[in-house]
Order: structure tokens, then sequence, then C-alpha cells
């Protein structure tokens, strides 16, 4: 078993060895490890910026691929005006987000500083401050495994929901049927933003919400707002040691409404007759405040001190220095339990859980 642990390769910083370690850098090189790990029957993981992973401490026994292909490639005006923008999958996202709007594109901003790799950004349909992926992406380009094909999905092939894909609901532990190789977005050759959609952000920038501001000033913003909620990555800022959301917000029957308090915050849901619940307002009241699980708050005792909640925000659970995989589910058993005792709700994991469960 490769020696090197796969902690070094997630946010979260916990995750053992892997049985074979591989490195791609190119579109062939990642298609040749997939057909490695095939010839030899392992069972595979895809890891690039490890922001949505917490991997078992007793490592992965198959084979690892960790993506590090590079570039963004500016491609030419489509027939609507819009310009498409083709970016490698192993691209770290911020960088992304922050080329295109040198080259006066915009588009991305509202989805800058989240952590990970740009090929990861469909996967889950990122999304932040009334933004998400599905609102700029044209296509992603795929490694088909059952076929040996490299083929592309359209916007709309891919079946994008709240948080969800194809590309998702296709993935075994980690393991995807497509192997996202590019992903290219439809941007506007504009300085001015895409419609500010998030009433947060609307009013730190001075605008109503739909209308729009300096593509610049909300990258600032956005990137400002972020890290004061521990969710751009610093090294030296333990809060940041964590997938970001570990839990999705909650999509119930609107009926619920009905059994919460009237201050419950709730939003419209695409499911008719359905509403999104703020799952960190959520955890709040459930008695589980900012920090829960440092030294010295009623949480220690779940995992020593070593992972906790962020004390900027209570979504996050963070590793303090020393966790352990099964100490970050800990915490989040801790917090899934509570809610569903104080509400009669369940919350539902956001990171991937490999070779450990909730």
């Amino acid at each position: 078993m490769n020696t090197e642990l796969l902690s070094q390769m997630t946010t979260t910083g916990v995750g053992g060895p892997a049985g074979t370690l591989v490195r791609a850098t190119t579109e062939q090189e990642i298609v040749s490890a997939v057909q490695g790990a095939a010839s030899r029957g392992d069972e595979l993981l895809i890891v690039a910026g490890g922001s949505n992973l917490v991997i078992d401490d007793a490592g992965y026994p198959g084979t690892v691929l960790h993506i590090e292909s590079r570039g963004v490639t500016i491609a030419g005006e489509l027939s609507d005006g819009r310009i498409r923008v083709d970016i490698a999958a192993g691209h770290r996202w911020d960088d992304a987000v922050d080329q295109t709007l040198a080259a006066g594109l915009s588009g991305l901003e509202a989805l800058s500083g989240i952590p990970g790799s740009a090929g990861a950004t469909p996967v889950q349909n990122v999304g932040a401050y009334g933004s998400e992926v599905a609102h700029t992406l044209l296509e992603v380009r795929v490694y088909e495994r059952s076929t040996g094909r490299t083929t592309y999905f359209g916007n709309a092939g891919l079946g994008f929901g709240y948080r969800d894909s194809l590309l998702k609901r296709t993935t075994v532990d980690g393991s995807p049927e497509y192997v996202v190789l590019s992903v290219s977005f439809a941007l506007e050759r504009s300085t001015a933003s895409a419609p500010v959609r998030y009433k947060e952000l609307a009013k730190s920038l001075g605008v109503e919400v739909g209308q729009r501001a300096l593509a610049a000033d909300v990258r600032a913003k956005v990137l400002e707002l972020r890290a004061s909620k521990g969710m751009v990555f610093d090294a030296a800022d333990r809060d940041t040691y964590s997938t970001g959301s570990f839990f999705t917000n909650p999509i119930v029957d609107a009926s619920v409404l009905s059994s919460l308090p009237d201050d419950a915050p709730n939003f419209p849901a695409a499911q008719p007759g359905m509403v999104k619940l703020s799952a960190a307002w959520l955890i709040d009241r459930a008695g589980f405040s900012k920090g829960f699980g440092l030294p010295g708050t009623p949480g220690e005792p779940v995992a020593g001190g070593r992972a906790s909640l962020s004390s900027k925000h209570t979504l996050a659970i963070t590793n303090r220095g020393g966790a352990s995989s099964e100490d970050i589910l800990a915490i989040a058993r801790a917090v899934r339990a509570g809610v569903k005792e104080r509400f009669g709700i369940e919350l539902h994991n956001e990171p991937l859980l490999i070779g450990c469960a909730l």
C-alpha cells in the first residue's frame, strides 16, 4: 500500500493511505489511470481538490486517482453572444473564477471562494449566494467507464437539482461512472455581474435583489462573506479545515412549517408544495452553537476537542488538529441526532463519506 496519506489531499485533513495512488495531469493520463484500475480489478476513488470528501483513517484499498490537470481556455463566441470557456477538471475552481473575471467575463463571480476543483462543481451542482453551476454551465466532457468512450453532456442532460446531478447520482462511494475531464461555461463579456439573487449579498453591495453590480465587487464581497464564516481555506485557521457545509439544507413538505417556530427561515423549493429550510438555523436551535465540541464546551466529550463545529458557522465540522475521521463523524452524528430529536427533521451529509458512514 502507498504510504502517502490521503489526509494531505483533503481540506478536512483526514484519511489514510491508498492501495495505489496515481497522479494525472492530462486527459490522456486520467483515462489511462481509470483503465489501469479496471484492468487490475481495483475499486476507483477520484480525488481532485478534496473539499467534498471524508475518507476513513484506514485508507482506501483500491486505486486513488488524483486529478491535477490545469488550464482555462477562452474558446470563442457562441451564437447567443456569450463566450465559451473551457476549464480542465483539475484546475482549482477559485483560480478559474478569478481568471474569467480578469478576462472581462462575468457569471461565476458569486461562486468565488468555493474550494475544490472545476471538475467537481457540476457533480454537486455547486452553489452559493443565490448562484449555482447550472446557471452558466454549457457542457461537460467525460470518460464513460462502462463503454470506454469519451463523450459530452449538455446542461439539460445533467439533470441538475439542488446539490445534485446525473454525475452524482451515478457515483457510488466516490467512484463515478462518468469521470469529468473538462467543464465548459457560457459567460457574458461584461464587467457587470449576473443579477444578484441573494438578499444578504445584495444588501452588502447596496443593490436590490435582481439588480447587477460590478462583477469584481461581487467577487470581493463574496470572498469577504465566506471568510467571515470560515468558508475560504486558510492554513492558519483551523475553522477552515472542513468540507464547508457538512449538511444540506433540508427540502420538506410545506406542511412541516406548522410544527416549526414562526421565525424558522424557509425558502421556495423547485418541487411544488415543498420548501427549503436552513440547516444552520436548525442546528443552532437544536442547541448546537458555534464551536460545539471545542475544549471547554459541553460538546468536548463527543470528540475530545479534536473536532468541532466551526467557531464561525454551525454548518461546518472542523478538524482542530489531530482529528480522526471518526472524530469528524462523531460530531456529525451528535448534531444529526439532536436536530432529529428537536424538530423531527433528518439532516443529510453533503460530502461523500469514503469507507465510513454516519
